[in-house]
């Protein structure tokens, strides 16, 4: 069991490293160049992208465990619609955003309100890569297809060829052709493509015997479709719950001035930091939750939860004493300003509780995931958010100011653990 965990989060967490670096090396390259238009161009336009397709994320979730299930099961046919399904969702879905791209486009930057220039180089931005938008939901259901199939190292394959491609590519628009925000975002456009592309080999040359016999039914299964559509939007649901916590959680420390938007800014990437390597162990509940749910071995199935806990606790235990011993050194190396890093070392205590009291809620996330639980999921998420971090801060905020802020999201995670623990009894 243990193999098989490690063989599933060792290639997931370079994976979840990885994909973010889509965006950092686009504003790394501009960042060098004679103005500081560009690289707040890239800025916004990645701010909108990331919006548009962190919502589209049940697309992965979802076929990931209809996937890891089929696979158990061993049922071919399944294994086959569960890819084709959301890769022409997810094409569909990003056909519609290119249509929708003008009242896309006036709404986000009505809403920013930025400067001029800035605002014209962005939207430039967002006209061009939001060409990429087929290719990158889709590439959504083959990642969680792969992992469904037990196989997370083609999309560490994946992720790092995109990042390769991009930096090339950008780099030569950018400083050879001088393209500036308009080069970043056709490197990016290029390197999904190739992305899409490179999904499509791996997937003929090592599973193309699931799609041998397999013949696209335009008849609908009724309870078929309506148990698909339900799980996706339970998921959405509960993607719209965590983006309105933190999406809150930026705003709320804006409000409260820029040195706290600043030090708060700081302080929520040592989470971020970690989640890349606890949701390593996330994917892996997923794929093999989902199989041994899929096969009717519950014993197999509490085992892996079990195993995946024990594991991801003693990462959990490793950050929480690096954030302790370290963490002072941490902020210096993201920021240089005295002021913000005198602030951000005041609530830096609150890092040192994050590790040890989230870490659960990515697990049973997985578990559920693997499952396909959306509806314990989406009931998890609804109370954390709606009853739990939203009064928690209302009614402390007056009294402990920031420090609310940081407890109110002490308390949603904490609460997901235990929600989740006690939905996990259903199973």
């Amino acid at each position: 069991m243990r193999k098989e965990i490690f063989r599933l989060t060792i290639p997931n967490i370079i994976t979840n490293i990885t994909i973010p670096l889509l965006g950092i090396v686009d504003l790394a390259l501009l960042g060098h160049l004679n103005s500081h238009v560009y690289l707040g161009a890239v800025s916004i336009g990645a701010m909108i992208f990331n919006i548009l397709y962190w919502g589209m994320n049940f697309l992965r979730m979802s076929t990931t465990g209809f996937t890891a299930q089929a696979f158990g099961r061993k049922d071919n046919s399944k294994i086959a619609s569960n890819l084709i399904s959301p890769v022409m969702i997810g094409v569909s879905i990003g056909i519609l955003l290119i249509f929708l791209q003008y009242p896309i486009d006036k709404l986000s930057f009505y809403l920013l309100d930025a400067e001029k220039q800035t605002e014209q180089f962005a939207s430039s931005y967002f006209a061009i890569r939001i060409w990429a938008a087929p290719a990158t939901l889709a590439l959504y259901g083959f990642y969680g297809w792969f992992i469904g199939v037990q196989n997370a190292k083609y999309p560490m394959i994946v992720a790092v060829s995109i990042n390769i491609v991009n930096v090339a590519l950008s780099y030569f628009f950018i400083y050879n052709l001088e393209m500036n925000s308009d080069g970043a975002a056709i490197g990016t456009v290029i390197a999904q493509y190739f992305g899409l592309l490179l999904s499509l080999v791996f997937v003929y040359v090592k599973y193309k015997n699931y799609f041998k016999n397999y013949k696209l039914k335009i008849k609908i299964n009724k309870s078929e479709f309506s148990r698909y559509f339900a799980v996706n939007a339970n998921i959405f649901i509960r993607t719209l719950g965590i983006m309105a916590v933190f999406t809150f959680f930026t705003g709320s420390s804006a409000n409260r001035g820029t040195l706290v938007l600043d030090a708060n800014t700081i302080l929520f990437q040592f989470y971020i930091f970690f989640s890349y390597f606890v949701d390593g162990f996330a994917y892996a509940a997923e794929a093999l939750t989902g199989r041994y749910f899929g096969k009717k071995n519950k014993a197999k199935l509490v085992k892996a939860i079990k195993e995946i806990f024990k594991y991801s606790f003693l990462i959990s235990i490793i950050f929480t004493l690096v954030y302790l011993f370290l963490g002072k050194e941490i902020i210096k190396l993201m920021s240089s300003q005295a002021e913000v890093i005198a602030l951000a070392e005041k609530y830096l205590f609150w890092t040192w509780l994050l590790p040890i009291l989230s870490f659960a809620s990515f697990i049973w996330d997985g578990a559920f995931v693997g499952m396909t639980a959306s509806k314990e999921m989406r009931n998890t998420m609804l109370f954390s958010s709606v009853l739990v971090f939203f009064p928690a801060f209302y009614l402390l905020q007056n009294y402990m100011e920031n420090n609310a802020l940081w407890l109110a999201l002490i308390l949603f995670l904490t609460q997901t653990l235990i929600f989740g623990k006690i939905l996990h009894k259903k199973f």
